[in-house]
């Protein structure tokens, strides 16, 4: 019974610091200081959507205050529009705005991978940038409903079980840096199969909010995740945690516009 009863707490423990870490990392949250070691980030992975939902709950509540305090189109959009960055402190964009560069260069693969390092930024990183926050807020400006609102903000979670289940399914193009961290030392079996789970809830709740918009949005992800797989192959021979960052930003930008054009 001693044992069993040890056994509960160690894993209790290991799953609390795992979640801890997930958003110790993918967020700007506070979070206390846990060991950053091979054991509790055994299950982070499975948290990762869990940082989407708190963004598109805080989405979801600013369409409410921004209706109650009577804001226009643009205000409400533009704060829409930070929110994702405030939350997780632009890490992912950052992994954008580094694989535009790296795609932009027309280099061998081990060149990319170079560039993806690279602290400095490039001129075709920063029109990239632009011309992606452009279209997220015209794209929100289209938003008219709170089922727009609902379906942008479980996209949220969408993208992010599925740049998970790639951490765990797709081959690194390095053996080393954060996304080898995490994707080695990852439970696979458990982490797989729980964020298998969380996608197909994703999937029931877009369906019940609008059945259409809900398909279409879901597909959209599907493609988009196919997208990323081919070309991390292809150009790098391997996913990295910059080309994750990236699909994140490209899945989330796109499921906002086929919303758009479908409500």
């Amino acid at each position: 019974m001693t044992t069993f009863k040890n056994r509960l707490v160690s894993l209790l423990t290991s799953i609390l610091s795992s979640m801890i870490i997930s958003f110790s990392t993918y967020s700007k949250i506070p979070m206390p200081r846990v060991e950053w070691d091979e054991k509790n980030r055994k299950y982070s992975l499975i948290f990762f959507p869990f940082i989407g939902a708190v963004i598109g709950g805080l989405l979801c509540g600013w369409w409410w205050l921004s209706e109650v305090l009577g804001f226009g189109i643009i205000m409400k959009s533009a704060v829409a529009l930070v929110i994702p960055v405030f939350i997780t402190g632009g890490i992912h964009l950052d992994g954008f705005i580094d694989t535009v560069d790296a795609l932009s260069s027309y280099q061998p693969k081990e060149r990319k991978l170079e560039i993806l390092k690279d602290p400095h930024t490039g001129a075709f990183a920063l029109i990239g940038c632009c011309t992606y926050f452009i279209l997220y807020f015209g794209a929100l400006t289209e938003l008219k409903s709170l089922k727009a609102y609902l379906l942008v903000s479980l996209g949220f979670i969408l993208s992010r079980a599925l740049s998970g289940l790639g951490l765990v399914l797709f081959r690194s193009a390095r053996k080393q840096g954060l996304l080898y961290a995490f994707s080695s030392s990852a439970h696979r079996g458990i982490t797989g199969f729980s964020l298998g789970v969380i996608i197909l809830l994703c999937l029931g709740f877009l369906l019940s909010v609008d059945i259409i918009g809900g398909s279409v949005l879901f597909f959209t992800a599907l493609l988009i995740f196919w997208y990323y797989r081919r070309i991390s192959y292809s150009q790098f021979g391997g996913i990295t945690g910059d080309l994750a960052g990236f699909f994140l930003q490209i899945c989330e930008l796109a499921m906002v516009i086929v919303i758009t054009v479908v409500l």
